[in-house]
């Protein structure tokens, strides 16, 4: 029997994901409140536009428009608005009240997460954020809570479901890359201005989450290294699979060792990749995310499923609300954010990994030799390489060559390509993609 008074929450957002939350919290409160030990009464959604169409619809009595006004006396504070400002205010004063908050914020966490998770602890208060890295895949609190006696070596993530919608038609239809973002337009899957999805910011902002929850150390959004994929071409992705490979935009949050020094310290990177089609990465297709983790005692863990939509954001949502309110009945503070660790943040230069380099060479005897010379001299290891003929448009015989590389620093391939560049040998470095999952 439910004794226990009912606990107050506070949604700040009536969009998609908002909508859904109240719709199910009021829908599922009973088989909820079963779960938890007492019952979860929804105060008000804060909303911009209170006449604005919602799916599913929001009951007229909880709409407000003063964000501010809900949260004294909520004991969860469920922040769905988006963006920087006002999110971070109003998070900081539901955690001053004393709230719990629960977040699917990623750009407000990865840009500010420090301040809000030390304001949760001088409080005794707990943020959550399940939902702000690959809506419904469990993937957070597996890192916070069941990887937290293990030591992660290395995460490989999908985490952006636009982009891997594009280059999976790209890879499994032949379409162009044009035709690919135009697809994903019209389906829903891109914004209008898909800048945040194709220039790789929206992954950038959650390897920096990963990277500081999986290495115990605060990693800033701006040492995350950021590719996209605008550059990746219908016949980069033809030939990556007729070399077995498949172009994927990783998240990638990795322990280095610096060379140098011996010290060991994070990098976070985002870019294109090559994996290997029998990586279990290789099979995401379509909109879906991945998170692929390494870890020195587990082993190798993959957690799949939805990275985005309405109903399973809330899914990710609805299970930190359960949480919270279940830390509510058995009293005492929040667990801190450990950054016990405080690893040196390594740039991508430290990063190691293979690479797949293609030039346009002039095309006559010992320019193989002069180019492999040209790699052994900065330390770059060829693992294959193939040539094949072409013409440029002024007639001179050219070549196209495409090498694999063994294993190899970035700071080694940043110079080997700059010398690449440099060479008479070499009309053109056409593209250079590294390989991961191998």
């Amino acid at each position: 029997m439910i004794e226990y008074r009912n606990l107050k929450i506070a949604i700040l957002g009536g969009g998609t994901v908002g909508a859904n939350v109240a719709s199910l919290l009021i829908e599922h409160g009973d088989e909820l409140a079963g779960r938890v030990g007492a019952g979860l009464e929804v105060v008000g959604v804060a909303v911009r536009n209170p006449d604005a169409v919602r799916s599913p619809e929001i009951p007229a009595a909880l709409i407000t428009t003063d964000p501010a006004s809900i949260i004294p006396g909520a004991d969860i504070v469920v922040e769905l608005i988006g963006g920087l400002e006002p999110a971070r205010t109003l998070v900081l004063e539901a955690l001053n009240s004393g709230a719990d908050v629960i977040t699917a914020n990623k750009a407000l966490l990865a840009t500010h997460g420090p301040e809000l998770f030390a304001a949760a602890e001088q409080v005794g208060a707990q943020l959550y954020y399940e939902a702000a890295v690959a809506a419904a895949i469990p993937i957070i609190r597996p890192l916070r809570e069941s990887l937290a006696g293990d030591r992660v070596r290395r995460i490989l993530g999908i985490v952006n479901g636009s982009t891997n919608f594009i280059l999976d038609k790209m890879d499994t239809e032949g379409m162009g890359e044009a035709q690919a973002q135009a697809l994903a337009l019209e389906l829903g899957f891109l914004e209008a201005d898909p800048t945040l999805d194709v220039e790789g910011y929206d992954a950038a902002q959650k390897a920096a989450i990963l990277a500081s929850l999986a290495f115990h150390t605060h990693v800033p959004l701006e040492a995350v290294h950021r590719e996209g994929i605008t550059a990746i071409t219908g016949d980069q992705v033809a030939a990556a699979k007729a070399a077995g490979y498949v172009v994927k935009l990783l998240a990638i949050a990795e322990r280095v060792v610096d060379p140098v020094t011996g010290t060991e310290g994070v990098s976070a990177r985002v870019h294109p990749a090559l994996v290997p089609r029998d990586h279990p990465l290789a099979a995401v297709h379509g909109g879906n995310n991945a998170v692929f983790v390494e870890a020195e005692f587990a082993g190798q863990l993959m957690f799949y499923g939805a990275g985005a939509g309405g109903v399973q954001t809330a899914s990710a949502v609805l299970g930190d609300i359960v949480s919270a309110a279940r830390r509510h009945l058995a009293g005492g503070p929040g667990v801190a954010e450990s950054a016990s660790a405080d690893l040196p943040i390594l740039s991508i230069e430290h990063a190691i990994t293979r690479y797949q380099i293609t030039l346009e060479v002039v095309d006559r005897p010992g320019v193989l030799a002069e180019v492999a010379g040209l790699f052994a001299e900065h330390e770059v290891s060829i693992k294959t390489a193939s040539q094949a003929p072409g013409s440029s448009p002024d007639g001179d015989p050219i070549a196209s060559l495409s090498i694999a590389t063994h294993r190899a620093s970035e700071r080694a391939l940043a110079a080997t390509v700059a010398a690449l560049t440099a060479s008479s040998a070499v009309r053109s470095v056409r593209g250079v993609i590294r390989v991961e999952g191998v």
